[in-house]
């Protein structure tokens, strides 16, 4: 009987994600450009889209792909009213064929990612504007979207995953939500309100252990389920 399952996780270096699906006994390796923060000897540094994908996983897990110009928060930076007209500002020191180049990493990336020869796929990334819902593969559904508190972590954060092959996220140890404008609320609110920074990305992109937790339980459970049977 099958007992493990290999697992990829994508776009990761804080190795939060491949532990806790290590911990279930699977298999698992990370990969990313940049080396992995806890020294693993289970990442391997490399463009996601240079071939890793075809090994014979299992499951693939892609955390952070690079989504800035790819959300709805981000449209503002690519076009102006319309849909590709000038914007009407962009970011300090940038032109609008940076964006236009960020935004086409995001799409490839993604698109490579959803279209893995993989049965069961997850990826993270927020809702996206219409730009990139232009470019995505036909067929892709809508995000699910779940908060961290419905997973014993005390915050606010939006996280959208796009599944495949997957069921949906079930809360765990979901929080009761603290009054609105207290000091908990605020507290809930630090990865919104931290301050501009050359950690600031990296910082907010961190994925959450009980989160993790939850889909290594959830999503290696029905994966080896379905090979079991």
């Amino acid at each position: 009987m099958t007992t493990a399952m290999r697992i990829l996780i994508a776009c990761e270096t804080s190795g939060i994600a491949r532990r806790a699906f290590a911990a279930q006994g699977h298999d698992v390796w990370s990969c990313d450009l940049e080396p992995a923060e806890d020294g693993s000897n289970r990442h391997i540094i490399c463009d996601v889209r240079d071939g890793i994908l075809t090994e014979g996983w299992d499951l693939l897990a892609v955390m952070h792909p690079p989504c800035t110009r790819l959300c709805r928060s981000g449209r503002r930076w690519m076009s102006g009213p319309g849909k590709w007209t000038p914007p009407k500002q962009l970011p300090r020191g940038r032109s609008w064929a940076d964006m236009r180049a960020e935004f086409e990493l995001g799409v490839h990336v993604f698109s490579t990612c959803w279209e893995a020869p993989i049965l069961r796929v997850a990826i993270e990334n927020p809702e996206m504007n219409d730009l990139a819902r232009d470019r995505m593969p036909a067929g892709l559904p809508s995000p699910q979207m779940v908060q961290p508190f419905w997973f014993g972590e005390p915050a606010y954060k939006a996280t959208g995953w796009y599944l495949r092959g997957l069921p949906p996220l079930r809360p765990t140890h979901r929080l009761p939500e603290p009054e609105r404008g207290s000091d908990e609320w605020r507290r809930w609110n630090r990865v919104h309100r931290m301050p501009p920074g050359l950690e600031r990305a990296r910082l907010r992109s961190r994925s959450y252990p009980g989160m993790m937790r939850a889909a290594a339980e959830q999503w290696g459970g029905h994966a080896m389920r379905e090979i079991a049977a």
